[in-house]
C-alpha cells in the first residue's frame, strides 16, 4: 500500500489514510496511525480540546515522565513498515519517543525531488540527516548523496531505509560524524555539493560528545554551508522544530548566510499536518532556496 502525498489549499501536508494518519491532537499530545500501530505521543502544539473517544484506539503510549516510558497495549513488532510514495520506512519505538519518521517532512521530499530532478547527477549533502527522509528522496532523484549523523545505530537505521526502498546500490555515503566537524573538513578539502539540506535540532551532542545548541550555532553553520555549494547550486533546503525559533528567524538566518541580506532570495513555509477533518498542527518551519 502507497500513501500518496497532496498539498491543502494552506500549504498543510496530507497523506492517504493508507499507511499514516493524524487521527487526533490536542492536551499537549497528538494520536497518529503508522499502518496497523496507533501511537498517543507528547505535543506540545497541540493545545487544543481532543476528540476523547478516538484515544482509546491506541496501541501504544509514551510519556517521559513514566517507567517505562513506552505502555504497549499488545505486543509489538520489533519493528514493522511505512511507505510514503516510493520511500519504505522500517520504525521501532525508541527510547526518545520517536519512531524513525517525521511525516511532516514529506513536503521538503517532494521539493528535494522536483529540483534535483532537473540536474544530472547532482552532489547534495544532508546534515543531521536521521533514519534518511531526505537521503531517499534525493537519490530517487537521481542525486549522488552525502549522508552525515552523529549517531552510528540511526545512520545504521538510514540504510537499511534505503535498502528497503530499493537503493542498496545507490551513490550515498553514510557518514557518523559530527555535522559542524564535517562542514569544517569538507570546506578544508574543497568539496561541493549542488544543494544542502539540514534539520537540525534544538540541542544535540556528536559522538565525541561535542555540544550542539541551535540558537548559538546555526548561524556559524550556515555560514560554512556557503563555502560547500557550488558554482550553480540547485537547492538549500533548511528546517527548524525549535520553539521561539520561528520562520522570520529561520529566514534571516539562512538569506543573511547565503545572500548577506535578511529576507533575500529565501521563502519559508510552516510545517504541518492535517487530520481528515483538515484541523491543522503546527510542526515548525522550513526556509528554503529558490
Amino acid at each position: 500500500m502507497v500513501a500518496y502525498v497532496k498539498l491543502a489549499a494552506n500549504g498543510t501536508i496530507m497523506f492517504s489514510h493508507t499507511q499514516y494518519e493524524l487521527l487526533d491532537f490536542g492536551n499537549r499530545r497528538k494520536l497518529e496511525r503508522f499502518a496497523s500501530i496507533v501511537v498517543d505521543r507528547p505535543c506540545p502544539a497541540a493545545v487544543n480540546a481532543p476528540n476523547t473517544e478516538l484515544w482509546e484506539t491506541a496501541t501504544s503510549h509514551f510519556d517521559a515522565e513514566r517507567k517505562p516510558k513506552w505502555r504497549h497495549a499488545k505486543q509489538l513488532p520489533d519493528s514493522w513498515h511505512v511507505q510514503f510514495e516510493d520511500q519504505t520506512f522500517s520504525l521501532q519505538s525508541t527510547p526518545s519517543g520517536q519512531v524513525g519518521i517525521f511525516p511532516e517532512q514529506a513536503v521538503n521530499w517532494q521539493f528535494l525531488k522536483k529540483k534535483l530532478a532537473t540536474r544530472d547527477r547532482p552532489k547534495l549533502l544532508n546534515l543531521f540527516g536521521y533514519t534518511g527522509g531526505s537521503t531517499i528522496a534525493a537519490a530517487r532523484a537521481g542525486a549522488e548523496v552525502v549522508h552525515v549523523d552523529a549517531a552510528k545505530p540511526v545512520v545504521t537505521w538510514a540504510r537499511r531505509n534505503a535498502e528497503l526502498s530499493g537503493l542498496a546500490d545507490a551513490p550515498i555515503r553514510w557518514i557518523v560524524e559530527d555535522a559542524v566537524k564535517f562542514v569544517a573538513r569538507e570546506v578544508k578539502r574543497g568539496n561541493r555539493y549542488d544543494g544542502i539540506v539540514l534539520d537540525p535540532p534544538s540541542y544535540g551532542h556528536g559522538p565525541k560528545g561535542e555540544e550542539w545548541k541551535l540558537t548559538r550555532d546555526l548561524f556559524n553553520l550556515l555560514s560554512d554551508c556557503k563555502q560547500l555549494l557550488s558554482e550553480m547550486p540547485c537547492l538549500f533546503l533548511l528546517s527548524c522544530h525549535t520553539p521561539g525559533f520561528g520562520a522570520p528567524e529561520l529566514s534571516a538566518a539562512l538569506s543573511t548566510c547565503l545572500f548577506g541580506s535578511c529576507g533575500a532570495g529565501v521563502k519559508t513555509r510552516d510545517l504541518s499536518l492535517a487530520t481528515s477533518d483538515s484541523r491543522r498542527l503546527f510542526a515548525g518551519h522550513a526556509a528554503y532556496w529558490p
